[in-house]
């Protein structure tokens, strides 16, 4: 049975789309809530590979980094490893096409039936480069690293042609329903703070987004980054 849309409650159903698409069963966004109409949001392996791609699209920074920033071992960067290897890397972690997998590492925004958002949210401890002797975001916190009950957004993905709409704030409220629907006690994520925002790094949201989500600020490691969470 495919896996229902992950919004806040009360938000009514809309129309199913054909197979290799968002589930039977997905729930759109109204306008007055979280997003435009015709949204609806699904777990990331109820999509196809092709629309997670097109999400990616083929020019810069979300095309060579395939959201593999936190992934990559040791030594590795998006030159050394290449885009081919890190679409790949993605694929098998989001397990796309597959909607009656268990596990998955993100949600696919659909506007009018077309794949135009992504985000990143899975266990904090999936993320071994964030693990390591990063400020963010550990610095002046009392964190057991390896507690995967403890989960992270870590990346959106607008596609182009499809920005301002309200696409991530509606992705990040989807990202506390699905954190906590999968077990989660507490759900992070280290947005930029809106006076220091820098292009290059507005994958990780902003300030307001998260606020608007419902999380609440818990440090401050750097003059650009907040950490933020909620707990169940």
């Amino acid at each position: 049975m495919p896996v229902a849309t992950w919004l806040p409650a009360g938000i009514g159903p809309v129309n199913t789309r054909g197979s290799g698409g968002a589930a039977a069963g997905a729930y759109g966004v109204g306008m007055n809530d979280v997003g435009p109409h015709g949204l609806m949001i699904v777990p990331a392996n109820e999509a196809s590979w092709d629309e997670l791609a097109a999400i990616f699209g083929t020019r810069g920074d979300t095309s060579r980094c395939f959201c593999q920033r936190f992934k990559m071992s040791p030594g590795e960067s998006w030159r050394s490893v290449g885009p081919e290897e890190l679409s790949f890397r993605l694929r098998q972690q989001t397990d796309c096409g597959h909607p009656r997998s268990m596990t998955t590492s993100g949600l696919v925004a659909y506007l009018d039936g077309e794949p135009v958002g992504w985000c990143a949210v899975e266990p904090r401890s999936a993320y071994p480069r964030m693990l390591r002797n990063n400020r963010v975001p550990w610095e002046g916190r009392d964190e057991d690293k390896a507690d995967d009950t403890v989960w992270a957004v870590t990346c959106f993905v607008t596609r182009t042609g499809f920005r301002k709409r309200g696409i991530t704030r509606a992705l990040a409220r989807a990202a506390v329903a699905f954190a906590r629907e999968r077990g989660a006690r507490a759900l992070e994520g280290y947005p930029m703070t809106t006076k220091q925002v820098i292009l290059g790094e507005l994958h990780v949201g902003t300030e307001a987004t998260f606020a608007a989500a419902g999380f609440r600020e818990v440090s401050r490691p750097t003059i650009r980054r907040v950490v933020m969470r909620v707990d169940f």
